[in-house]
């Protein structure tokens, strides 16, 4: 794969800007040709680069190709034409919150799964942070940015529960240090396949992003520079299915608490999976259905719709305990699962 920067063919119906032209080498043929090019550049992800393609914005051979499904033939050449750079300062927008607590340092929030934290390339808007502009005004702290004023710390889009957000730059910092000595009480609830043996213990292995897979995490050995401190204690809350798979009394499914020393991107998420029990509809780190789940009966047949519906992975930031940074005072704050979350857990007790 050759790649290079040009400027675009003046007869293309674009406006100028700076290209990226790909060439296709021996081994990406007959790839996807909207999945080939994200893999290309960290600039846009796949659904960004099938809806440029779509509408226009990728030339073969200097004429318009408008198929994001095509399969790749060595030797061609295509030009991606990048649009117009996004303001990347977060606009209000009148999202509703679920607020649990607020005073004039902190604002705690219920997040429901689906809603990204702060803007990035393809969320310029829609994000926790836009509606906070909204609901706070400008009285979040400024020490995580522009992109993400008041954010200490950090869910996944598809991740629910709770999260805290400095209304200034005091409770920030002091919530920053508590986080950075781990003084922080942090519980989350999952829905593992399997379950783990032991049914309790601790993951401590380091984790760096993916060599193989940009967009994912990895743990790596200790000897590795890259790899980070990662801490995660699990403890098995109830199992699913036993008796029932055929599984000589083992659990097709397991509901656990895991409980955070450090806050790594994905941490749970990669240490079950490393010990063999990743999330539930993870789409990284996961693999599609339930394992041993079989259609013998009504109660087996109904947990298989649900979890054929269940596309994001079963986590859910249960507990967030701290410190108050300015009173002092100890906060705790506890919610329960979404509906979503709810509704998978109770077909799976049905087993």
């Amino acid at each position: 794969m050759a790649f290079d920067i040009k400027r675009r063919p003046a007869h293309l119906p674009f406006p100028m800007t700076d290209d990226l032209t790909f060439t296709v080498g021996p081994e990406d043929a007959g790839a996807r040709l909207d999945k080939w090019i994200s893999d290309q550049t960290d600039a846009f992800s796949r659904a960004r680069v099938k809806a440029m393609i779509e509408g226009g914005a990728l030339s073969r051979d200097g004429e318009v190709f408008a198929d994001p499904k095509w399969k790749l033939r060595e030797g061609e050449v295509f030009t991606l034409l990048p649009p117009p750079p996004e303001d990347p300062t977060p606009k209000p927008q009148d999202i509703p919150l679920d607020v649990l607590f607020e005073d004039g340092d902190l604002i705690v929030i219920n997040k429901p799964a689906g809603l990204v934290v702060h803007p990035a390339a393809g969320n310029w808007s829609g994000t926790l942070v836009n509606a906070l502009l909204y609901h706070c005004g400008d009285t979040l702290s400024g020490i995580g940015g522009v992109i993400r004023p008041g954010i200490v710390h950090r869910l996944d889009k598809e991740t629910s529960g709770v999260m805290v957000v400095a209304k200034n730059d005091r409770a920030h910092q002091g919530l920053s240090e508590q986080w950075q000595t781990h003084d922080i009480e942090r519980a989350y609830l999952a829905i593992v396949h399997g379950s783990p043996r032991p049914t309790m213990g601790t993951i401590d292995w380091p984790l760096a992003r993916s060599s193989g897979d940009r967009k994912k995490m990895a743990v790596v050995g200790f000897d590795r520079p890259e790899g980070k401190e990662a801490t995660t204690h699990f403890k098995r809350i109830e199992p699913y299915g036993i008796g029932r798979a055929k599984l000589e009394g083992d659990a097709i499914a397991s509901l656990i608490e895991c409980r955070l020393e450090t806050g790594r991107t994905h941490q749970i998420r990669v240490h079950m999976s490393h010990i063999g029990h990743p999330l539930v509809g993870d789409p990284l780190y996961g693999r599609p259905g339930i394992p041993g789940l079989r259609p013998s009966d009504e109660a087996a047949e109904k947990a298989l719709a649900v979890v054929a519906k269940f596309k994001r992975q079963a986590l859910h930031a249960a507990i967030l305990g701290f410190e108050h940074p300015l009173t002092g005072e100890e906060l705790r704050f506890e919610t329960d699962p979404p509906k979503d979350f709810e509704k998978l857990r109770d077909v799976l007790r049905q087993l």
